[in-house]
């Protein structure tokens, strides 16, 4: 099969032509979506850390100046408040704002959130495992990050439904030529997700609670301080960073393991892997298949010259099976040490909740090895219909 993301079939099964990228064609010009496509694991790694790339060129030029149409006017408030966070800006604007954010969201943060995270993972599985099984999905995989940023972002108990539909319609705009349809709703839910952090903003910085808006609303550095735009943006990228990826590594993740019994057992047999377990399974099923970077110079990619102004799309799916960083990429090891995966990125768009989101996957997977040791497939899932953030619509699993 041929590289071809609209095609539900590839999309459940990328990897036989990541293979054949790989081997015939590692930089290849994809037409379809005007991008190059790069599937080898040197060349995406090095493509990440090379600053002639860039996440936007809107810090060099115009989309004019840079031989590029301007994105459609009704789009314009998804994009004034998605860049506003970091994830689509360059330095040094990019410099400033994860600077400040670290100062608020950090390492020390996390770990003083596990004990919440376990507590919160524990009590959903045991609930799963009370009602004898059910969507996987649904009933642990989703709640857990979504009641951990929440409670993280100090959203009160009563509005917390609303953050998963605003998720996952912005994240649809990521999404290779999403529809219109979708694009319009990806625009009404960061209007709605921007306007509703707007007002607990505002909140926060008359009354600071014990959480991270209300530190956003107060870091300051060297006098430096973030703009309500750039709180809320940042904000909007922790959600759907922070949620979208993780439920997915969930989902994938047992998927592959109820298909790797041998695996799954050893890692019930010792759960002193599950460190490494979770490296894995985000490398053997990525959640986020392709990640884009504009050119801003001419540059060479695994011997092939890319013109400035085009658009390359990182294959993060084909690197993480590349034989030549992974030892028997296609087998699933739970206890595989040497792991360089590159799921959350490399350089310095590097995920900064990629801590969070570890704990989050220990602990909900640890939760449920512990308490359905005999956890069963139910039903065979069928994969969503998306490519870019890759996921099962449900998994439906018995724990009696």
């Amino acid at each position: 099969m041929r590289f071809d993301p609209w095609n539900p079939e590839f999309a459940a099964h990328p990897y036989d032509a990541y293979r054949e990228l790989r081997e015939t064609a590692p930089v290849t010009f994809f037409e379809p979506t005007g991008q190059w496509l790069v599937a080898r694991h040197r060349d995406v790694n090095a493509a990440l850390r090379d600053r002639r790339l860039g996440r936007s060129y809107l810090h060099v030029a115009t989309h004019e100046e840079f031989g590029r149409e301007a994105e459609p006017e009704f789009q314009e408030p998804f994009w004034r408040v998605i860049r506003a966070g970091m994830l689509d800006v360059e330095p040094p604007v990019h410099t400033r704002l994860r600077r400040l954010v670290s100062k608020a969201f950090t390492p020390r943060m996390v770990q003083e959130l596990r004990p919440r995270v376990r507590s919160i993972a524990q009590d959903l599985v045991d609930g799963f495992v009370e009602r004898g099984g059910g969507d996987l999905l649904a009933e642990v995989a989703e709640p857990l990050p979504v009641t951990v940023i929440a409670e993280m972002l100090g959203v009160p108990e009563g509005d917390r439904h609303l953050l998963r539909p605003w998720s996952a319609d912005i994240c649809a705009m990521y999404e290779l030529s999403p529809p219109v349809e979708a694009q319009h709703t990806a625009v009404r839910a960061a209007s709605e997700f921007a306007a509703y952090l707007r007002e607990l903003a505002a909140l926060r910085r008359k009354e600071p609670g014990d959480d991270l808006i209300s530190a956003l609303a107060q870091v300051v550095d060297e006098g430096d301080s973030l703009t309500e735009d750039e709180l809320v943006g940042t904000c909007v990228l922790l959600l759907n960073a922070g949620h979208e990826a993780t439920v997915n590594v969930t989902g994938n993740g047992w998927w592959a393991l109820l298909r790797n019994p041998g695996e799954l057992e050893r890692l019930r047999a010792d759960p002193s892997l599950l460190p490494t377990a979770v490296e894995e399974l985000m490398r053997w099923d990525t959640p986020l298949q392709l990640f884009e970077r504009w050119v801003l110079e001419d540059t060479t990619i695994g011997g092939v010259d890319i013109p400035k102004g085009v658009e390359v799309a990182l294959l993060f799916g084909s690197a993480n099976r590349d034989p030549e960083a992974f030892a028997d990429p296609d087998r699933l090891d739970v206890g595989r040490t040497d792991n360089p995966h590159i799921s959350f990125g490399a350089g310095i768009h590097f995920c900064l909740g990629a801590p969070l989101a570890r704990v989050e996957l220990i602990e909900s997977i640890g939760a449920l090895l512990r308490a359905a040791p005999r956890l069963t497939l139910l039903a065979e899932p069928s994969w969503k219909p998306n490519f870019v953030i890759r996921g099962l619509r449900s998994l439906e699993v018995g724990t009696a």
